[in-house]
């Protein structure tokens, strides 16, 4: 096994035999892939049969990862934090990288179904393009705040309705009373105006763009009733790859929305988990508040949850729990879609 602490400029890798005794270190000083090549051309000294192991953190290892994945080495994720809990666990101090590194190999060892790297071109993307919607969103945001100060600044009884200024009809209406306005403020108001039209033709084209997107690849996951586009989006960009959890129980304590069981002598409930990703937990939440306004079937299960004595919250949470099943069948049924495509065109 071979443990690897990846960072932005280093790599440094640790080789450990099945015990978890240490056979060898050696640190990149770049990480092209060139630096790859020679981590795989070194790691041929221990022979064939072996697995590298990597830190969950993708914005660091993802180009490491597709260089040796192609190169046909195997990967194995391993989460921060179970990194971290081998690495206190050790009889090691400190923090280095390559105590780091061999902290990673020696979880590995440790945790036998942990989940195997892929190159997820396609969740990539779409996470690229759901972050950098939220993130013009955010912008626009910022723009309407300020917009609204000088607004009330020019005509304190000016003050659009919430949302409003998201809107090109309310856009135009304020451009064309500020352009009436020969002040300096005003020509402020009008060049937010402009950014605030244009940031909103671009977050409604990466929508429109994300909508044609995940209509194609994930058919069935669009069909649950509540997961528009943006939903989806965001639940195959932070998923990565539904194939690599073992089961949907699994896929429920990843996402937080398996209950945490605690027990105190002979009494047996659960609390709610705050782990897991909250990301795709945000997600499902969001996909089951609207099906509670208006699925008929999420509506009579909430209904029979609150005659068996649970409170609103605790209904809630098990929908979102029965979504989760719904949504790791739904993404499963669409990886095989894509697989059998791929296989015919291959064909």
């Amino acid at each position: 096994m071979l443990g690897i602490d990846a960072h932005k400029r280093t790599h440094t890798v640790v080789a450990v035999d099945h015990l978890g005794r240490q056979l060898g270190t050696k640190t990149t000083n770049a990480t092209t892939s060139a630096d790859h090549l020679a981590i795989i051309r070194w790691a041929d000294q221990f022979g064939a049969e072996r697995y590298w192991a990597v830190e969950d953190c993708r914005h660091l290892s993802r180009r490491l990862e597709r260089d040796m994945l192609a190169a046909g080495e195997r990967i194995v994720r391993v989460p921060p934090k179970l990194m971290a809990n081998s690495r206190d666990s050790a009889r090691t101090y400190g923090k280095s990288d390559p105590i780091d590194a061999l902290a990673v190999a020696r979880a590995a060892l440790r945790e036998p179904d942990l989940p195997t790297a892929h190159l997820d071109n396609e969740a990539r993307e779409l996470r690229l393009l759901v972050d950098h919607r939220e993130d013009l969103v955010a912008e626009r945001t910022r723009h309407i705040n300020r917009l609204r100060w000088h607004l009330h600044e020019i005509d304190p009884t000016w003050d659009p309705e919430p949302r409003a200024l998201t809107t090109f009809k309310h856009l135009i209406i304020a451009a064309d009373r500020l352009a009436t306005l020969d002040t300096v403020i005003a020509r402020i108001a009008i060049d937010l105006v402009e950014r605030i039209r244009q940031l909103t033709v671009d977050i409604n084209d990466l929508r429109a763009e994300l909508e044609a997107r995940t209509e194609t690849s994930a058919p069935n996951l669009r069909q649950i009733h509540g997961v528009g586009p943006l939903a989806s989006a965001k639940l195959i960009g932070e998923v990565a790859g539904v194939e690599r959890f073992r089961s949907r129980n699994a896929f429920a304590r990843h996402n937080g929305t398996a209950p945490t069981p605690v027990w105190s002598g002979n009494t047996n409930r659960h609390r709610l988990s705050r782990a897991g990703n909250r990301q795709i937990n945000a997600a499902i939440h969001r996909i089951a508040l609207t099906q509670a306004r208006s699925h008929p079937d999420a509506r009579a299960f909430l209904t029979r949850r609150s005659e068996q004595g649970a409170t609103k919250k605790e209904a809630l949470r098990s929908l979102k729990r029965r979504l989760s099943d719904v949504i790791y069948r739904a993404m499963l049924a669409d990886a095989a879609l894509a697989s059998n495509q791929v296989h015919h065109l291959a064909a």
